[in-house]
Parts: structure tokens; sequence; C-alpha cells
């Protein structure tokens, strides 16, 4: 028996037994503190499915592995190179490739497609991102669930949540929505204003937490004032609630054991930082961290604590905005930002300009078809390395299952490199898997992450844990410009009537973004007067494409869904920046509908 972890891309992180002579055949490990036993169809059927790059190629020819390496080499004798990584595996020896590109005086990036804003936010009010154990998320009394669709990204999460009162704020009525007690259907984009319009009633009735922040966060009053200054009347309309609506959800966070679980839906927006700064500051109101049962769950910080090193000193280029053109050489690792990027157009323009383009991966995409060398890698069952967690404490081991004669694993990859360009220091592949895992605390078999703290921000916030939390307020520097937030002052009673739809691109239960099974469709509200199966262009500033309708009730009428494996959603997606955070904001865009006859 072999004990291995999933690589992709979710919460879950999923402990996996296999054995050699049975493999492909697996199963999840039940005894894992954060599993229970299952796994995803993505990782018992897409993963093994999906055809793999089994041979190199120089310009469009097979080769051998050797001669596509020389390729490789000689590209690199470029002046200017860049390194693109995507986040198809999470294993942590995908990084060992900053070294060479250290070596060589190349360019990293920097920021993210997915998560970044968000972080940011967190970071302004608690100074680190904790995650919050699963095991407190078992404590609570109420959980929030806002913007997250856990039975596509964060399935394993379920048995912690069985039995609590449950309340889903998002702009679609998903499969957990269904389930709760309570779903706050918002206008998408408003998340702010929910958290902000929360705090400020849990100030009127006098229910916030005092004795808390007299100690945790002092500066409550200025915070106070600052909720003072939104309208309510004008801002519930804004967002599409009621007054009632609004009082429904106070009766779940009063008095009780209250964890929000955030999803990376509310902060793929340029104000997306101020949008989890606010929803910890609503936290904060009620004196949600460091007790028993309470908290704010997003993606936490999985490197917190832990000495990276991969962690070089690189120039960085925006990897949500990278400008291919300016590199003679760009080696995109394990990813396809030809159709995972926002604003596809910009971005195959700007890899056409590229002189070297080179493909290191397992499957064949966009980027791949573009390029002119082509590298297949092994997947995670091929090699050895370590897994951390962006949802959980728990660390894992992920030992090698089969050999395989396909590709070559990152770490070999940037032998070759090192051994070409005569650089020294490269240390073994056992070395720097030892590196994070004696760093981890440990549990029987169990690895933990060192800075795992049963309950986080028990002491205080900060990498000390002695620092105050810091809550959203009006700055009046560019740090936080929260001005740019409207007040709503009065309801508009003569605004024209809407032609536009906010764009909504959440994972697919069926992809890892653009990998495995793609879609054709964008779904929309039935009355908005379409068919099933209709074909309809739907067009951005950006860009357009054709799609084909998928009628959806659980959708607002000025919604569209198209998840994000689906071809040619980001035809419509801006390539802009958060404000903080260099994230990615792919839903900071209005979409128009035509039918195509």
């Amino acid at each position: 028996m072999i004990k291995t972890a999933c690589g992709l891309d979710c919460y879950d992180a999923c402990s996996i037994i296999a054995k050699k002579d049975d493999f492909p055949k697996i199963k999840g490990n039940a005894d894992h503190p954060a599993g229970t036993g299952a796994l995803c169809a993505l990782l018992n059927k897409s993963i093994f499915e999906t055809p793999r790059i089994e041979k190199p190629r120089v310009n469009g020819k097979e080769v051998s592995m050797e001669e596509a390496m020389e390729a490789v080499i000689e590209a690199f004798q470029a002046e200017k190179s860049l390194l693109w990584r995507g986040s198809g595996n999470f294993g942590v020896m995908q990084e060992v490739t900053n070294l060479f590109m250290e070596r060589k005086k190349g360019f990293l990036t920097k920021g993210s497609l997915c998560d970044g804003a968000g972080d940011a936010g967190i970071t302004l009010g608690r100074g680190i991102n904790r995650s919050l154990p699963l095991e407190q998320i078992a404590k609570a009394d109420t959980v929030v669930v806002w913007g997250r669709n856990l039975t596509v990204t964060n399935a394993h999460i379920m048995p912690f949540i069985e039995g609590k009162k449950l309340v889903v704020i998002d702009p679609v009525r998903t499969a957990i929505a269904k389930k709760a007690d309570l779903h706050l259907q918002i206008q998408p984009r408003t998340d702010y204003y929910v958290a902000i319009m929360l705090a400020r009633f849990i100030f009127m009735e006098d229910s916030e937490d005092i004795a808390w922040m007299d100690e945790f966060a002092p500066e409550y009053e200025d915070f106070y004032d600052y909720t003072r200054e939104h309208r309510i009347k004008a801002i519930l309309a804004y967002i599409g609630v009621t007054l009632g609506d609004m009082g429904d959800m106070l009766e779940y966070l009063r008095d009780q054991k209250v964890v929000f679980l955030v999803g990376n839906g509310v902060q793929k927006y340029s104000i997306g930082s101020y949008t989890l700064h606010a929803i910890d500051s609503l936290a904060a109101t009620l004196g949600l961290f460091g007790k028993e049962g309470c908290g704010v769950s997003y993606l936490s910080n999985s490197k917190l604590g832990l000495k990276d090193p991969f962690d070089v000193m690189c120039n960085r280029v925006p990897k949500a905005t990278t400008n291919f053109s300016e590199f003679d050489t760009v080696l995109i690792q394990g990813g396809n930002p030809a159709e995972s990027m926002p604003d596809t157009n910009r971005v195959k323009a700007e890899l056409e300009k590229v002189k070297n383009l080179v493909y290191f991966g397992l499957y064949e995409n966009e980027t791949s078809k573009m390029a002119q060398i082509i590298i297949p890698a092994k997947n995670f069952f091929e090699k050895e390395d370590v897994r951390l967690s962006y949802g959980h404490q728990y660390v894992e081991k992920m030992n090698k299952v089969i050999d395989s004669e396909t590709g070559i694993s990152e770490y070999e990859f940037t032998k070759r490199l090192f051994d070409a360009f005569g650089f020294e220091g490269l240390e073994s592949e056992a070395y720097y898997i030892n590196i994070w895992l004696e760093q981890c605390q440990k549990e029987g078999d169990q690895y933990i992450s060192p800075a795992h703290q049963e309950i986080p921000y028990e002491e205080g916030f900060g990498e000390e844990g002695d620092d105050a939390f810091e809550f959203i307020e009006e700055y009046e520097d560019d740090f936080v410009n929260t001005k740019r937030f409207r007040k709503y002052r009065k309801e508009s009673k003569n605004k024209p009537k809407e032609v536009t739809f906010w764009l909504l691109s959440p994972k697919s239960g069926k992809s890892l973004n653009t990998q495995f099974a793609r879609s054709d469709k964008v779904q929309l509200h039935p009355q908005l007067g379409y068919s099933d199966g209709e074909r309809v262009r739907v067009s951005s500033e950006h860009g357009e494409h054709a799609f084909i309708v998928k009628l959806n009730e659980d959708i607002r009428p000025d919604c569209v869904v198209i998840t994000s494996n689906t071809l040619g959603v980001n035809m419509l997606t801006p390539a802009i920046l958060s404000e903080e955070g260099e994230n990615a904001c792919y839903q900071e865009v209005k979409v128009k509908i035509e039918k195509i006859d």
C-alpha cells in the first residue's frame, strides 16, 4: 500500500491510498482528518482518461527528450526570459524551476489569477492569513457560505457543517443554497455592502462584542462611524435584498458561534480586497476571531510559517496581465494562459510574438498548440512531492506510485538546465522534500503545518500575535481608498432598464479550469426569452464568443453564468488587476447577449 495525495487545485488536498499492482485503481484515505474516503471524478476518472502528451516536439516534429532539452537550452541562451507557471498541480516541487530562473537572471510572475485580492484584504485586517481548522468549523452553531460553491470546490467539508444552521450568500441558487435555512441571492459585486450593512445593524441593535473589541480591535468606534455613512434603504435596494432579509440574517448571527466560509467569487473584482476586509470587519464586530467554533475561512496562506527553499530573488511581472512579447523566451509550466488568462485576444496576440515559446505540461491545450517546443511532464503519481493545503492544516508526503517513461519531473527538468549552463548549488530532490517535511509538526504519521493554531488569533493578530485587528474605514491615503465606494444616498426611481448582464465565472465540477472536460454553454435565466440549445453571441468591450444556451432558473435574471472551463469565456474578461493583491478581475465586466440566426 502506498500513501500519496492529490495535487489538483482545490481546498480538500485529498489523501490517497494506492497499490502499485492495482494502479490506476485508487481510493481515498478514510482515516485522514480532512477526508471521507471518497475521491472526486476528476481524480478517479478524468486524470486517467484525458490523453497525455507522450512525446517531446520541436517545431511540430516529434523528437527525443535529449533533442527537445537541447532546444530548451538553446532557447534560454536568449537575453530575456520568463517563467509563467499555472496552478494545475499544487505540489511544492513545481517551484524548483524558480532556482534556474534566479541563476539565469530571468523573470517570474507575481500576483494571482485566483485568490490574491482576497488574501490582500485579509492581510489588511489581520496582518497574516491563517487557516481556520476544520475542527473549529465543526464546532460552529451557524455556518455562512459566502460566494463559495462547496459541493463543487470543497466537497470534503460537508461533514463538518452537517447539522449547522446554514446561510448562503450568493447570486446563484447553488446546490448548497438549496439546502440552506436562508439564501440571500444578492446582486454580484455587492458583497462589500452586505458586510457593511450587517455590521451597521449589529451596532444599531447593540449586538456587537464590545469586550472582545476593547481588547483586540480598539478602533471599532471609527468603523461604526464609517458604517453610519451608508444609507440603508438605497443600499439594500442596490444589493437586491429587503430589510426583512437582513433581519432574518441577523437572527443567525446574533449570540451564535459563527463561521464564514468565503469563496473566490466575492473577490474577482477590482475592489475584491476590500470585500474580504469588510467581511473580516463584520466578523470582528461580532467578536468571531480567537474563539472556539468561530472565524472566517478563505484560502489561507499554505506556506505560512515555512521557510521556502524556492523563494528566490527575481524580477517579476504581474501574472494576470503579463506582456509576453517583452521576452525572447517564455516557459509555460503546467498552465494554459492562452485560455485561462483574462482577455484572450490580447494574450494570444502577445504569445504569437514570442520567439521561443516552451510548453512544459501534461496535456495538449491552446497554449501548447502555439509553442515551438513541447516537453511532456510527469503527473503527481509518477514522482515525489509534498502537498500543502489552503483549506486545512494537514501536509501530505506525495509518494511516487508508479514508474513511467513518459515525460520528466520538474526537478529533472531543472537539473538538466543547471548542468547545461554550468550552474552549481542545486541540491538533491530528496533534500528539498525533506526541507518541507522537517519544518512540519507531526502527530502520529500525520504532518501538520508549523503555522497551525488550534484557535487562530486567540492571542492577537499579525506575525507575532500581538497586533490589533484593523477595521476597514475611509482612509485618506491611496493605500486603501474606500472613497471609491458609492454610499447610494437615494434610490434611482427612473433608472433605465439594464440591457447588460453581470458575468459570473465559477469553477465547473467537471474540470479543473481549462483541464479535462470543456463546456460550450452560457447559463441564462428562463425569463430572458431564450431557449435551451439556442446559439447566442455574448460580447463585452474586450471581445465576443458564441455559446449554447442552457436555461437555469437558479441564477438571477441580471446575470449570466459561464464556468471557467468554457471555451471562449475569457474573450469577454478584462486585462486589469485588483487594486490590492495584483489579482485577475474576471467578473469586473458586464456583457450583452444577442441571438445568432
